[in-house]
């Protein structure tokens, strides 16, 4: 798939996805390397555009009523910022509800892939988390998600040598601490291309449509709607 702007693929195309731990994941939320971390990646997705894309693209895509779901939503800084966009929403992270987080907002503190209330939200959004994910995971999670939801929004990173590269520039630029260098490596290894999340998460054509782009900063961004 050619990215944006007209850019061609280099022979990146032939990288498969690689699971690698993250070491955020062995920190615990308080720690000052979380903390920079933390810090990193609000600078990042300033950077790559990522809030303002969902800013831009949930709000008009939901249906009056309907409650959103946000996977993975860490800090809930993504959560505010679509607050002030209307949108209505809850969240869900293993990492304890943010001191910020409203107190009439539900916030469910599980792991994604056991979760039992799927069926309460119609549309699943999630910002960097899917990646972190094996296949086998992701079909799983898909064939909840297929059961209920209508419309699920996801960015992520983007696979590629490029992206590797220009990832290592951004993070000097804003003076990225071990713990945001170490990840960034590991999840653009786990990123994606083309078609292959909607595919890896078992959508079926018949019942889905969808679509995938890639940006030139380094997102990887699906909107996927129930027909």
């Amino acid at each position: 798939m050619p990215l944006a702007n007209g850019m061609s693929r280099d022979n990146s195309h032939l990288m498969q996805r690689t699971l690698q731990p993250e070491l955020l994941d062995s920190l615990p939320p308080d720690h000052p390397d979380a903390l920079h971390y933390r810090r990193d990646i609000c600078r990042l997705n300033g950077l790559m555009g990522n809030f303002r894309w969902f800013r831009a693209k949930l709000p008009k895509l939901l249906h009056p009523g309907e409650r959103a779901l946000e996977i993975g939503a860490g800090d809930g800084t993504l959560g505010a910022a679509l607050a002030e966009a209307g949108v209505s929403y809850d969240g869900l992270d293993l990492w304890p509800r943010p001191a910020q987080w409203p107190h009439d907002v539900a916030w469910h503190r599980t792991e994604l892939l056991s979760f039992a209330g799927y069926a309460d939200y119609p549309v699943v959004f999630g910002n960097l988390i899917l990646h972190q994910f094996s296949d086998d995971d992701l079909t799983a999670l898909g064939a909840s998600l297929g059961r209920t939801a209508r419309l699920i929004i996801a960015n992520e990173p983007a696979r590629g040598r490029y992206f590797q590269f220009l990832a290592r520039r951004a993070n000097t630029l804003i003076g990225a601490n071990h713990v945001t260098l170490h990840d960034a490596h590991v999840s653009i290894a786990a990123g994606f291309r083309g078609d292959e999340l909607p595919r890896v998460l078992g959508l079926d054509k018949k019942i889905w449509t969808w679509r995938c782009t890639t940006t030139l900063r380094g997102a990887y961004r699906l909107i996927a709607q129930r027909r």
